[in-house]
């Protein structure tokens, strides 16, 4: 049997969705906290007591985090990962050994079963000495091999690997290719069977984060349909050791220096079926499954992140004095302070929230847990901006520079470098956009869709209009008033009750103006990425909102820091209200018409004298290296560590 030669199927933009809606969770069988609050519900029910875990969770989990608290700090060293850009053995080993390969894995394969709270606590931890480190961990356990297991597969299947995941096995999650990044309907590994009981892989995986010294592979690749087959984009568990994977190059990025990601390449590798993930054209569906809560551990790592913005923001800023009195006296640098000490509450807030409603599996969270990802690594981003503006020069400075002229190393760059790829990582922040945005809408797709699908039949599209019409003759009333027009509403919530009144009326404004939209744009709509992303934005802040109010009321009823939480949930409300009133004032004022136009210019070539005067400094080679299948010509960088 030969290797396969095809490039990337070439699809069109039509069938590349049709791949994409496909493989969503069609189907919301618990409630949802943010998609009620796109559609103009505020249900505070879904989230008000605050959850909260188990007591015995909380023993588990706080004895954990004492043993990995002293791990951290002893025998982690951050600025040598960062030197030497590589992950020291022993600290993956002593990691082993204290169980962290399996904090999510369930004690009867040798895990920890640790909560999704305490699992994104234990990351934060890990991620403030290391982020490299923290991003091993999560990758292993988030999206790597035990996630999808434990979710889609067999019995036989979890006795086989996740007691080697729990004890020292490392697991890499391979779907990125050198030409295909979130269009899956591109794929081009193949699967193809071989007998009853044998699948043989060919193809190339790009940006493989801990490929490079992984034990275990999930590998998705197109299965080609035939007699006895479904086909379609399949998952498979892999031996990275198996005869035919090359790892053919580590990775080197801005950030994450000590990131173990490279280019893994296939060649007729053979994966018995007993390996496939659930049945044959369900790879995607569980890739996205797995990131519905797999997502919750990078806004965790930007939670923590923020926490250490704050720690040094104000220790420098105390310390530094310009014109008779520290720096963070001065407004200029005491407005960057309060957005850093909101923001910190802020992002915690949410990870804990989303957390803990993961945990109880009460709801949906699955727009919830992308909520937090798309607000976390974009605020967190903004958090490390910051920091390095209160610290000027030094800021900008390495820490190794700062040490070697006496002065405290501080890797305040470093952060910002690291933090960069979060608004990329596990979907792209225009990619959240849309994901989240489709999941907004789906309610109206679900009854109106077929009036506006040009596939659809004249008959087809005459119940949709009845359906649309009941649906909305129930749903456009309830969009006039409600709890956030009463003065007392949310009375409990003391001075917090006016931004919960504020959320309730503007969740109601947000679902009008998605309707108004839909209505004006009707298929239109999708392409109109710039007003769904504001829109997203503005959902965002709203989610953010009620997760910071809702701890706040629980940290006054359960701890010593209820005032400072309150004042903190003030202060990130009212700087959070003052966004979304500038997003929904770009709802409908904007370029975004002339910007399409713009666009058109610049390919067409309109504006290259604009690019006169510089000289290019980039290297020759193609824009995307060649990935044809067949075997491999360099040398295997795949390393194990012991």
């Amino acid at each position: 049997m030969s290797a396969p030669t095809q490039r990337p199927p070439k699809v069109s933009e039509r069938e590349a969705r049709q791949v994409a809606e496909a493989a969503r969770q069609q189907d919301w069988h618990k409630p949802s906290f943010a998609k009620e609050l796109f559609l103009g519900r505020f249900r505070l029910d879904l989230i008000h007591p605050h959850p909260l875990p188990a007591d015995e969770d909380v023993r588990r989990g706080e004895a954990f985090l004492a043993k990995l608290r002293e791990f951290c700090a002893t025998r982690v060293d951050g600025a040598r990962i960062e030197r030497e850009a590589r992950i020291p053995d022993e600290t993956v080993t002593g990691l082993k050994e204290l169980g962290a390969l399996g904090m999510k894995i369930d004690p009867k394969y040798g895990g920890l079963g640790l909560t999704q709270l305490y699992y994104n606590r234990a990351l934060a931890l890990v991620g403030s000495v290391s982020p490299a480190l923290g991003a091993l961990l999560s990758a292993h356990q988030s999206i790597g091999v035990p996630q999808p297991l434990k979710l889609f597969g067999t019995q036989e299947q979890k006795d086989a690997f996740l007691p080697r995941l729990a004890r020292d096995a490392i697991s890499a999650f391979l779907l990125t290719e050198p030409d295909v990044g979130s269009d899956p309907a591109r794929l081009a590994t193949t699967a193809v069977p071989d007998g009853d009981d044998t699948y043989v892989l060919d193809g190339v995986k790009l940006w493989t984060t801990n490929g490079v010294v992984a034990d275990l592979l999930v590998v998705m690749a197109r299965v080609p349909a035939s007699e006895g087959h479904r086909g379609g984009i399949t998952a498979f568990v892999v031996e990275a050791d198996a005869p035919g994977i090359t790892v053919e190059h580590r990775n080197a990025f801005m950030g994450l220096r000590g990131l173990e990601n490279g280019v893994t390449r296939f060649h007729r590798v053979r994966v018995p079926a007993a390996n496939r993930i659930g049945p044959e054209g369900a790879g995607l569906k569980i890739a996205l499954t797995t990131l519905n809560t797999g997502r919750l551990s990078l806004p965790a790592a930007c939670a923590g992140a923020g926490k250490w913005c704050l720690k040094i923001a104000r220790e420098w800023a105390a310390e530094r004095e310009q014109w008779g009195k520290p720096v963070a006296r001065h407004e200029a640098v005491g407005t960057k302070i309060s957005f850093l000490a909101a923001t910190a509450f802020a992002l915690e807030a949410v990870v804990d929230l989303a957390s803990q409603m993961a945990d109880e599996d009460r709801n949906d969270i699955r727009i919830e847990a992308a909520l937090a990802k798309l607000y976390g690594s974009e605020m967190a981003w903004l958090m490390a901006d910051e920091l390095v503006q209160i610290r000027g020069g030094r800021g900008y400075e390495t820490a190794d520079s700062l040490a070697a002229r006496g002065e405290r190393a501080v890797p305040a760059e470093q952060l910002l470098r690291d933090l960069r790829i979060n608004r990329i990582f596990e979907g792209s922040t225009e990619i959240m956009h849309l994901l989240i945005a489709r999941e907004a809408v789906d309610a109206h797709l679900a009854v109106a869709g077929d009036i506006i699908d040009p596939d659809k039949a004249l008959a087809d599209k005459a119940k949709a209009g009845a359906r649309a019409g009941g649906f909305y003759a129930r749903w456009l009333p309830k969009l006039v008033a409600g709890q956030g027009q009463l003065p007392g509403a949310y009375g409990e919530f003391g001075e917090l009750a006016t931004h919960l009144r504020f959320v309730e009326r503007t969740s109601r404004k947000l679902a009008r103006s998605t309707f108004y939209a839909m209505s004006r744009w009707q298929g239109k709509m999708e392409l109109k990425q710039a007003f769904l992303g504001r829109i997203v934005d503005i959902g965002a802040e709203l989610f953010a909102m009620s997760a910071v109010c809702v701890r706040a009321e629980l940290l006054r009823t359960t701890t010593d820091h209820g005032r400072e939480a309150h004042q903190l949930a003030d202060a990130f409300c009212r700087q959070s209200r003052l966004r979304v009133d500038e997003l929904f004032g770009r709802l409908w004022a904007n370029t975004d018409d002339l910007d399409r136009k713009v666009v058109d210019g610049v390919l067409a070539g309109s504006y290259t004298w604009l690019e006169e005067g510089i000289l290019d400094p980039s290297g020759d080679g193609p824009w995307i290296a060649d990935t044809t299948p067949g075997p491999s010509t360099e040398e295997n960088q795949h390393r194990k560590i012991p």
